[in-house]
């Protein structure tokens, strides 16, 4: 059976509050940062069937690393910080086939 995307990107957007004694992603801005993602995505014609599915997760339980997204099929766990990031994570993974070291959890 064939897969219906060529790869999945999920980005943790749990959101424990400011207050809460674990930090969550959304905190650190992971649904500004999925959804920058998405709209890139799609922009450079990689979104659809059989390409490229940006989704929302819940708390993906890497939470004292930093905002983490994770890319399947290949089992690629990524943290980062801003929009520069994520270019480089689509770009080289996405786009390119390459880990991007830096970046990985």
């Amino acid at each position: 059976m064939p897969q219906y995307y060529q790869q999945h990107v999920f980005f943790c957007t749990n959101d424990r509050g400011a207050d809460a004694e674990r930090p969550s992603c959304n905190q650190c801005g992971s649904a500004a940062m999925r959804e920058y993602a998405k709209a890139r995505v799609k922009e450079l014609g990689l979104a659809g069937a059989g390409k490229v599915r940006i989704n929302t997760s819940g708390c993906l339980d890497r939470c004292e690393l930093g905002p983490t997204l994770v890319v399947y099929p290949e089992g690629t766990w990524y943290t980062y910080v801003d929009e520069v990031d994520i270019d480089e994570i689509i770009d080289q993974h996405l786009v390119g086939g390459r880990v991007v070291e830096r970046l990985l959890i």
